[in-house]
């Protein structure tokens, strides 16, 4: 399946995540989306881009938070469906676009926490998202430069 429908099925589930620990899953979905999404760049990616979609691959994985979201409870990983990128920069659009909602959804829940671990883990999904927005964006400023200079 391509990002983009992908990307736009988690976001679709982000606004309709009602408690603290669906958050926290769909924060899980999404690093593991800008994990599997900076996979496929870093191999079949512009060239450009490759080592920097490495990176944000390597920065999708980071994060902790399936730890506490088995897979069978959540329904699996929506990344894997993941067989293509068509349209380089929209999936990076949106995706960028997905982890700040992400990041304001977990800023949105972090203040209804009754437990600190579950505090933490908003805490360091926050971190994590914020590193991948930041990864996502560097991609598309190279991707911007490379169309405004073309060899």
């Amino acid at each position: 399946m391509d990002a983009v429908r992908i990307i736009t099925a988690s976001r679709r589930s982000l606004a309709d995540a009602t408690t603290v620990e669906d958050v926290i899953v769909e924060a899980w979905q999404a690093q593991a989306l800008a994990e599997a999404i900076g996979s496929h760049l870093a191999i079949f990616g512009p060239y450009e881009v490759r080592s920097r979609a490495r990176g944000l691959g390597d920065a999708g994985g980071r994060f902790s938070g399936g730890l506490l979201c088995p897979a069978v409870v959540t329904g699996g990983l929506r990344a894997a469906q993941l067989t293509e990128v068509r349209d380089v920069r929209a999936a990076l659009t949106d995706l960028r676009r997905l982890l700040r909602e992400v990041c304001e959804a977990l800023v949105g829940v972090v203040l209804l926490v009754d437990e600190e671990g579950m505090y933490w883990t908003c805490v360091e999904a926050m971190d994590t998202v914020d590193e991948s927005r930041d990864r996502v964006s560097g991609i598309l400023e190279k991707l911007e430069v490379r169309d405004r200079n073309p060899a």
